[in-house]
């Protein structure tokens, strides 16, 4: 390692380590890793891997409000947030969300390692967290975005500019913060107030006015990129949310209206190339509504290969397993997907001909019936020797 980087006070960056450890567990059951030695910086000493997961999540955990809720920094995620919490004051609804899913994620690893008084804190510190977010930070029909230095809301109702952002009401579903009724309530929030026909934006209304006290994005034009865009990074989000509600047919459309494909045969207004993911594509206030930019964007690409694999198609990993669990358009007959886990093969034939949305009724494996969906261990299919193949066929329906 070089120690060569850019240095910044954004909030997030760091707890990335842990949540991207956490997909290559579930991928690879490779918990060797955790016992890498690495320098931390600005020393020679070296630690695991392992602790410095922890340490990020510690100095997280660290930068709270005194009401509950995570610091926001120069930003969160969203990096054109870049003046909302300079004074270490204003605050981060979404990194809330994010943050509860990691120390949701990570307690079981340090269970794993005996580190039970870091796992049964986090546990804790998450519940505490959750409580917060459902009251502090939220604005009555959804939840709001930020706040600065000051106290002021922003991503609120009460805002004539950017009243509902995206991001907060995507990760409180996939962060586990809301229940079912709020989830559903959120969800219908997004749908309504932020789903455009180019799919949904980062949020709304655009700013026209700058704000020296929230950022850089109040200085980009109306609609572009963060300010009243779709960020195709985030936009894929809504995608989980979707298909973790059930909602197969709104999971497909988001998809396929970022879609670079779709969204090419109309060149004259997408402009951009058809065969690459946008990183975004101008919002409604704009006045290139629907021009693709900032293409050969790796990070929302790779979003956009994971959500459609696992999350439409729902072929995603796990500890125990390679889980199926589609949610797809009821119109869907099915489809087939090979993938390759642990060195296994799984050929995997889905079949719907019962046009539902979501549901595993039946699993076979190499025609032996595996599973049914009331059995305890469906949609998850068994652990083979490395080097083997097999033919999966997973029957959709009500159960």
């Amino acid at each position: 390692m070089s120690g060569i980087g850019l240095r910044n006070d954004i909030s997030d960056n760091l707890l990335w380590l842990p949540y991207v450890l956490n997909s290559y567990l579930l991928e690879t059951a490779d918990f060797s890793i955790l016992d890498c030695r690495e320098p931390l910086l600005d020393t020679a000493e070296t630690v695991p891997l392992y602790d410095h997961c922890a340490r990020a999540i510690e100095k997280a955990l660290e930068r709270f409000s005194e009401r509950g809720l995570p610091l926001i920094g120069a930003g969160d995620w969203n990096d054109g947030l870049s003046a909302v919490g300079l004074d270490w004051k204003g605050e981060s609804v979404w990194l809330g969300h994010f943050l509860h899913r990691i120390l949701h994620d990570f307690a079981p690893l340090a269970h794993m390692r005996n580190d039970r008084e870091r796992a049964n804190r986090y546990i804790a510190r998450a519940d505490t967290l959750r409580e917060k977010l459902n009251t502090i930070a939220w604005d009555g029909e959804y939840y709001y975005g930020a706040t600065k230095d000051s106290g002021e809301r922003i991503g609120s109702s009460a805002n004539a500019e950017g009243s509902v952002w995206l991001n907060p009401q995507t990760w409180a579903i996939i962060g586990g913060v809301a229940d079912e009724e709020r989830a559903r309530q959120v969800f219908a929030v997004v749908e309504t107030r932020l789903e455009d026909d180019i799919g949904p934006l980062l949020l709304s209304p655009a700013y026209k006015t700058p704000d020296k006290y929230i950022g850089y994005l109040t200085r980009y034009s109306p609609g572009m990129r963060e300010n009243g865009g779709v960020y195709t990074h985030a936009a894929t989000w809504a995608v989980i949310a979707a298909a973790m509600l059930g909602r197969g047919t709104s999971a497909h459309r988001i998809y396929a209206k970022l879609n670079p494909i779709n969204r090419g045969r109309k060149p004259d207004i997408y402009v951009a190339e058809p065969y690459v993911t946008p990183g975004n594509i101008e919002g409604p206030d704009s006045a290139f509504h629907g021009r693709g930019g900032w293409t050969w964007y790796t990070g929302s690409a790779a979003w956009l290969f994971r959500v459609g694999l696992e999350w439409i198609l729902g072929v995603r990993p796990s500890l125990e397993g390679l889980i199926v669990d589609p949610c797809i358009p009821a119109a869907w007959s099915g489809y087939r997907v090979k993938r390759t886990f642990r060195g296994v093969v799984y050929d995997i034939d889905v079949r719907n001909s019962d046009h539902v949305e979501c549901g595993v009724k039946e699993v076979r494996v190499d025609g032996e019936q595996y599973c049914t969906a009331m059995g305890p261990r469906a949609k998850t299919l068994p652990l083979f020797p490395s080097g083997t193949a097999h033919e999966v066929v997973v029957v959709l329906g009500r159960t």
